[in-house]
């Protein structure tokens, strides 16, 4: 059976809002938390970007909902002994329901200490390392590490769950999607993508768990929600490698003014109508995910929690 979560966007909301949304989730009957993790939004409309891990000891506080990074990228920015702490620290907060979603970031946030943007392999190469870095220093033992990439020494982690954390790696092409099947102990993706799903079970994960997300925009009429989507998330069908490569949020708007509204209408859910947004996640589950998370765009936040409480989860469970 599917499990429906709810994606708080870092990107779209500041840290008391997501708390908020956390408490309606719940109550709305959502089972799930993925929350993401940046330094910049995608576009200056976003307008937020709080630090992840401040925000998830909030949540610890105020929801019992397991808690997904979606996703941290363990690689340049924050060394990944740092993040292993981090991710440990957070699984103690949420009482063993947190999982650390992975990947191999994009510039527009990794960029930000004037580190080289290396090409997508070598990319691929770190986040293996970190990966592995992390999984060593959640044994509660003293690590020394001399990698290709990373260094650590004499690092130990004493605050620890008392399961090591679950370590999910995200994937939107064939390389990335196996290297998850590989070393994860899930996959997460934004795409109802049943080609990928296959690749991940055959490259190792074929018992693993997949999550996915997927935006939508509840609004009173299907134009104020196509309005409020074109707006904010229009970086959502941006082409290629560009949500990889652009490093800055303007760079993002300027890209986005080539998606027209008619795209946007037909990538994302908008409106009241139930129906539109039940077609929309079923294209998820007909791909074989096993948990979907679902964002809300603009700020009807409590009137998509009302709506799909009543009309929507009932239906797709």
């Amino acid at each position: 059976m599917v499990s429906i979560g709810y994606f708080l966007s870092c990107e779209e909301f500041g840290p008391r809002e997501l708390v908020k949304q956390a408490r309606l989730a719940e109550e709305a009957g959502f089972e799930r938390l993925w929350i993401s993790d940046h330094f910049h939004p995608w576009n200056d409309e976003q307008g937020n970007s709080p630090f992840v891990w401040s925000v998830i000891g909030a949540l610890s506080e105020v929801t019992s909902l397991p808690i997904t990074t979606a996703v941290t990228c363990p690689t340049m920015r924050i060394h990944p002994a740092v993040i292993a702490q981090a991710a440990a620290t957070a699984a103690v907060q949420c009482d063993g329901r947190f999982t650390l979603g992975v990947g191999s970031g994009e510039a527009l946030n990794e960029h930000i200490l004037g580190d080289r943007w290396p090409p997508a392999l070598v990319r691929l190469d770190m986040l293996r390392e970190a990966v592995e870095v992390i999984r060593k220093l959640h044994t509660g033992r003293v690590v020394t590490h001399h990698g290709r990439h990373y260094t650590v020494e004499d690092a130990r982690i004493y605050t620890l769950p008392e399961q090591p954390v679950p370590i999910y790696v995200s994937g939107f092409g064939p390389a990335s999607t196996k290297l998850a099947g590989e070393i994860g102990d899930g996959y997460c993706t934004v795409m109802p993508d049943e080609e990928l799903v296959r690749t991940f079970h055959q490259s190792g994960g074929a018992d693993k768990p997949v999550q996915a997300g997927m935006k939508v925009c509840w609004a009173p009429t299907e134009q104020a929600g196509v309005d409020t989507a074109a707006r904010l998330w229009p970086n959502e069908l941006l082409p290629g490698q560009l949500a990889q490569l652009l490093p800055r949020p303007r760079d993002f708007a300027q890209a986005s003014s080539l998606v027209g509204r008619d795209a946007v209408a037909k990538q994302i859910a908008c409106g009241p109508n139930p129906q539109r947004h039940l077609a929309a996640a079923q294209q998820y589950l007909d791909a074989g995910i096993d948990e979907l998370y679902v964002q809300q765009v603009g700020p009807e936040q409590e009137a998509f929690f009302t709506a799909w409480s009543k009309a929507v989860l009932p239906e797709l469970r």
